[in-house]
C-alpha cells in the first residue's frame, strides 16, 4: 500500500493526503493559497445539529408562505400536509455581490488602521519595485465637474468626485472619506455662476439642507446659514487606494479575479473610526487592465483554454498590463494630496503614481491581504487562486501577510 509521499496529487487518495495536511497543524501548499474550509463531520455533532435544526425551520417558514401563495390543486400528488415549495431564488447566497462598505465584515470602533511599510522610490532598495515603468512627461489636465454626499447603508458617509480631463473621454471617479478633502478644480470660482449654481455642482462647505441660499464659499460664510464647516485637522497622510474598472469582478460576481473585494475592503478602511486622515479610492475606467471589456472577455475565453492572465493577454497582442496612472497622479495633486499612504501589492505601482516628477510621494505601502487569508470572509475559488498566482510570480505582486502586522 502506498504511503502519502509516494502517492500522486492529482490521484483520490493524493487530494485525500492534501486535504489531511491543510486541515492539520501543518500545511504543505504554497503561500499563495488560501486554507480550505472544514467541512462538517457527524462528529460535531452540536454544530451539525444547531444547523440540521435551522435548516429545518427555514423549510417550514418556507412550507407557510407557500400556503397563501401556492392555488388549490386538484392534483392526487398534492398532500395537504406537505404543500409544495415556492420556486428558489434565482440568485443564490453564493452569488450575492461585494458587499457595501463597511457591511463586508463588522468593524470595532477599536480597530486600528492597518500595518504600512515604508518605502522610498528615489532609492533602489526603497522596496518600489525593480521595474521603472514609462511615465508621462508631463501630467494630464483634470478637472472635478461635481461633487455629492454619499450616505451608505452602513452609516459611512462619502463624497463622489466626477472627473474630466484632456487625454480621454471617460470621466474618472475619486470617492473620498472625510470632509477636509477637497478639490482645488471643484472650488475654484467660476464666470458667471450663482450660488445655487456653487451648491448644485458641490462646490459649498458644511451640509446641505431645504432653503441653504449660500455655498458658504463666494460673497458669505456659512456661519450665516447657521451651518459651520467641520474642522479636521490630518496628522498625516490619508490611505488611497487606485483601483481599476472591474465590471467582471465588481458587478457580475466572479470569482476570476479579488477586484471586486479589493475595492470593498479598502472602502471598509476608510470608513474606521480610527481612519482620521480620510481616505481616497481613485478610480480609473480602465477595464482590463487597459483593454477594454471586449479583449477582456476574449482573454477569459483564452484561460479557460489553458492560459494565465498574463499569456491570455500577449496571446491578443496585448500588454501583460497596459494601464497608465497619469491620471490618478493629477487627481491626488488636485484633492491636494502630496504624500499618500498607497493600499497597494504591486510595487511597481507606486513610482507610476508618483508622477513624472514624483509630484505626489508615497511614503508608505500598505497590503492588501485577501480576507479569506486572515480569516474574515471572502472567497476562495480555483480560478482566483490561479489569478494570485501569477500576479506574484509574473507581474512581481508582493502578495503577503504584512498587513496583518
Amino acid at each position: 500500500m502506498p504511503d502519502a509521499k509516494s502517492t500522486p496529487a492529482g490521484s483520490p487518495q493524493g487530494k485525500e493526503n492534501v486535504d489531511r495536511k491543510v486541515h492539520g497543524e501543518s500545511v504543505g501548499l504554497p503561500s499563495f493559497y488560501s486554507p480550505r474550509s472544514r467541512p462538517i463531520h457527524e462528529h460535531d455533532g452540536a454544530l451539525a445539529t444547531r444547523l440540521d435544526r435551522l435548516d429545518r425551520l427555514d423549510r417550514d417558514e418556507l412550507s407557510l408562505s407557500s400556503l397563501a401563495l401556492t392555488p388549490t390543486s386538484t392534483s392526487a400528488s398534492t398532500d395537504d400536509a406537505n404543500p409544495p415549495l415556492p420556486p428558489p431564488s434565482l440568485l443564490s447566497p453564493a452569488f450575492t455581490p461585494p458587499a457595501t462598505p463597511g457591511t463586508a465584515t463588522p468593524s470595532p470602533a477599536a480597530e486600528h488602521q492597518p500595518h504600512g511599510v515604508p518605502v522610498d522610490s528615489s532609492i533602489p532598495s526603497g522596496g518600489c519595485g525593480t521595474k521603472r515603468p514609462r511615465l508621462l512627461e508631463t501630467l494630464p489636465e483634470v478637472q472635478c465637474i461635481v461633487r455629492a454626499r454619499i450616505p451608505t447603508v452602513s452609516g459611512t458617509e462619502m463624497f463622489l468626485h466626477l472627473y474630466t480631463n484632456n487625454v480621454d473621454s471617460k470621466e474618472h471617479l475619486a470617492i473620498v472619506f472625510g470632509p477636509h478633502i477637497r478639490s482645488q478644480s471643484l472650488d475654484a470660482p467660476r464666470e458667471g455662476e450663482t450660488e445655487m449654481d456653487r451648491m448644485v455642482r458641490g462646490a459649498y462647505t458644511g451640509r446641505l439642507y431645504p432653503g441653504r441660499t449660500r455655498s458658504g464659499m463666494v460673497g458669505g460664510s456659512s456661519s450665516v446659514d447657521n451651518d459651520p464647516e467641520e474642522v479636521v485637522t490630518p496628522s498625516g497622510p490619508p490611505l488611497v487606494r487606485i483601483h481599476s474598472e472591474c465590471y467582471t469582478g465588481e458587478t457580475a460576481w466572479s470569482a476570476r479575479c479579488d477586484c471586486g473585494e479589493q475595492l470593498d475592503e479598502a472602502a471598509r478602511l476608510m470608513s474606521l473610526p480610527s481612519a482620521v486622515n480620510g481616505g481616497i479610492v481613485i478610480y480609473l475606467r480602465q477595464e482590463g487592465r487597459g483593454i477594454g471589456l471586449g479583449e477582456k472577455l476574449k482573454a477569459y475565453n483564452l484561460q479557460d483554454l489553458g492560459s494565465d492572465t498574463v499569456e491570455a493577454n500577449l496571446l491578443l497582442r496585448h500588454p501583460a498590463d497596459a494601464r497608465s496612472y497619469g491620471l490618478a497622479t493629477a487627481m491626488l495633486l488636485d484633492l491636494g494630496q502630496e504624500e499618500i499612504r498607497l493600499l497597494t501589492n504591486n510595487p511597481d505601482k507606486i513610482r507610476a503614481v508618483e508622477g513624472p516628477n514624483r509630484e505626489v510621494r508615497v511614503t508608505e505601502r500598505v497590503a492588501m491581504v485577501p480576507l479569506s487569508w486572515k480569516g474574515k470572509g471572502g472567497f476562495r475559488s480555483r480560478e482566483v487562486e490561479g489569478y494570485l498566482k501569477t500576479k506574484i510570480e509574473k507581474m512581481g505582486h508582493m502578495l503577503d501577510m504584512g498587513g496583518l502586522q
